[in-house]
């Protein structure tokens, strides 16, 4: 991780705000993944592809060690992404929501 010393909380807010709203101008699923593959290094993009794996298994029901198991992702980080499923921000869920409610309607 880079050090942010010489980012201040408001300046690291727009920033983040900036790409979320980059991201609402992509239109398409191929879009989507060449701009992803263009901001994050392939390393990156499989941990956040692996993240989100986690989250379709883990509305599965499927346990820790199973998850682990199928994707390589620690129990470690399939916990964090349960906690966040459950107690974050909201968007894991809101996403799952989404996608759920576009397959049947």
């Amino acid at each position: 991780m880079k050090d942010h010393r010489a980012v201040t909380p408001r300046q690291e807010a727009l920033a983040e705000r900036a790409l979320a709203e980059a991201l609402l101008q992509l239109k398409t699923v191929d879009e989507c993944r060449a701009f992803l593959k263009d901001l994050c290094s392939p390393a990156e993009l499989q941990a956040l592809a692996d993240r989100w794996a986690v989250v379709g298994l883990l509305q599965e029901g499927l346990p820790y060690r199973e998850i682990q198991r199928r994707t390589g992702v620690s129990v470690t980080t399939v916990g964090r992404v349960a906690r966040y499923l459950t107690q974050g921000n909201g968007g894991y869920a809101l996403l799952v929501k989404r996608l759920e409610d576009s397959r049947h309607g």
